[in-house]
């Protein structure tokens, strides 16, 4: 259950990035199935290059995303199998990872709200069930808080849409100069 639970998020991953991707034909199917946290925090946050068509850009994203993840896996499955090496101490790296998308994320996003609700809820459920049961509380409960929020999330996201096409555009036409 609980790794049906921690997956979901790809559901909610796919589901975010409908409008984004709209127009893509049958490559959005192979970016959805293809996104990763990496990939839809790059996707999320990154700009297009000026002079290139969104949907390529957002492809060849997550195909290159996807094979670092394949060659990377087939490389440490080898270099695994081959060296015999104590790990102790590389168990920072996926907390890194996330430390550093985060921070990406919270530069990249005026709207901060999602970022402190998610780190209160984990936390709040940390110290409440302990750390052995608090993922699925807090997940639940960063679910209901952002559903609840939603319409509030989605009027403070509005208001910076103009001015993003606006510099876009800006960036755009200086570009070609």
């Amino acid at each position: 259950f609980l790794t049906l639970m921690v997956n979901f998020r790809h559901l909610v991953y796919g589901l975010s990035l409908i409008e984004k991707l709209r127009g893509m034909g049958p490559r959005k199917l192979y970016v959805i199935f293809a996104l990763t946290d990496e990939t839809y925090a790059l996707l999320t946050s990154v700009r297009v290059p000026a002079g290139m068509r969104p949907s390529d850009f957002y492809f060849a994203i997550a195909l290159l995303d996807q094979s670092y993840w394949i060659l990377g896996s087939v490389i440490g499955s080898v270099a695994g199998a081959l060296l015999n090496f104590d790990t102790t101490g590389v168990d920072f790296a996926m907390t890194a990872l996330f430390v550093v998308i985060a921070v990406g994320q919270w530069k990249e996003n005026p709207q901060h709200l999602p970022a402190i609700l998610g780190g209160v809820c984990t936390f709040v459920s940390l110290s409440l069930i302990g750390p052995d049961n608090f993922l699925l509380p807090a997940l639940g409960a960063i679910t209901l808080f952002l559903l609840a929020l939603r319409p509030r999330l989605d009027k403070a996201g509005t208001t910076d849409k103009p001015a993003a096409a606006d510099f876009q555009r800006k960036e755009a036409s200086e570009s070609w100069h």
